[in-house]
């Protein structure tokens, strides 16, 4: 199994960027298609972006596409997503979460989870 730390999030002014990173321990990310995910009180956990097991293939949310990017460290055990550009609604806890097999974008493919960093983009 994998156990997952998101860090990186806080607060920033809209237009403004974030480096989120996930760090692994327990076996190496390599084995896993890795994922972003976001959620508001209430709601739904919402796709952000995927990436597969070597990196090479990389599946976006529409509302990340162009602005956000996901990529992953192998060697160092990490995956992490750059967001520019960010806008109030992106505000949201971010997970960080792994699957055995392909990449998907649905939350309930992903057996391991982290526990979430804090995003704020104020207005």
């Amino acid at each position: 199994q994998v156990q997952l730390v998101e860090s990186g999030g806080g607060l920033v002014q809209a237009g403004g960027s974030l480096r989120l990173s996930c760090a692994a321990s327990g076996r190496t990310v390599s084995w896993y298609a890795m994922a972003w995910f976001r959620q508001l009180p209430g709601k739904e956990r919402e796709f952000v972006a995927a990436c597969s097991r070597s990196g090479g293939n990389l599946l976006y949310a529409d509302s990340a596409k162009g602005r956000f990017a996901i990529s992953r460290n192998n060697a160092k055990n990490t995956v992490d997503l750059q967001m520019n550009g960010l806008k109030p609604e992106d505000t949201a806890i971010y997970y960080c979460a792994a699957k055995n097999g392909v990449l998907t974008g649905l939350s309930r493919d992903y057996s391991f989870w982290g526990q979430g960093t804090q995003v704020t983009v104020s207005s």
